[in-house]
């Protein structure tokens, strides 16, 4: 039996397709925004449709809980894991999360937060995320020799600082923002990046806002 296309009759969509517009509503208007009619009428399916690939709107929160956990604490520890000579070059990659929405998504992190708020059990989920990054940070700087309790503080100082970023909602150009992550490093590491590693922070990252204008 052959599965209908996209904008055929009797085309159900297909799970990704149904978070996507959840992840939309959610961080346009909060978890209670995502609802099973309005994502129905956003992808222009039937209601019924919806229980093709999810058995409830849980499941699909559930989804939404996963996909935050793959896409921001998952590559944020990746991200802590790159190899690096230094202490600052290891800071300058882990600060890529902070630039780079692909590789940590600022909107769902406010939106989980806020949702966690009024949710006792994604409270939890949201500690224990929390908790996991810090330890990753915390191994980062142990790795390059600082002791443990300066360890634990620094890990703090960077990621309590990220999510003050986040939850007060500050955004800032890329350029500017490319111009305050060196003197950051300094501040957390109490090093300061080399030139060289200052120079391969900000190509990659201009480069790749380059790309995507071209794209776009």
């Amino acid at each position: 039996m052959n599965t209908p296309a996209p904008n055929e009759r009797g085309w159900r969509g297909s799970a990704d397709l149904w978070l996507d517009a959840a992840y939309h509503l959610l961080v346009e208007g909060g978890v209670e925004a995502v609802k099973v009619m309005p994502l129905a009428e956003r992808l222009g399916l039937s209601r019924t449709s919806f229980y093709w690939h999810f058995a409830d709107r849980e499941a699909l929160l559930d989804g939404l809980v996963a996909r935050w956990q793959s896409r921001n604490t998952a590559r944020l520890v990746a991200q802590t894991e790159k190899p690096a000579q230094t202490i600052t070059e290891a800071v300058l990659n882990l600060c890529d999360c902070w630039v780079t929405p692909e590789l940590f998504d600022s909107r769902l992190e406010f939106a989980i937060r806020t949702w966690a708020l009024t949710d006792a059990a994604l409270g939890k989920t949201l500690a224990e995320a929390d908790a996991a990054r810090i330890v990753a940070i915390k191994a980062m700087f142990l790795r390059h020799g600082y002791p443990e309790p300066e360890a634990d503080i620094r890990a703090h100082t960077i990621y309590l600082t990220q999510i003050g970023y986040i939850s007060m909602r500050m955004s800032e150009p890329l350029l500017p923002r490319l111009e305050r992550i060196p003197p950051y490093a300094l501040t957390f590491t109490g090093k300061a990046p080399t030139p060289a590693e200052v120079d391969a922070f900000r190509a990659r990252h201009i480069q790749a806002s380059r790309a995507k204008s071209a794209i776009s």
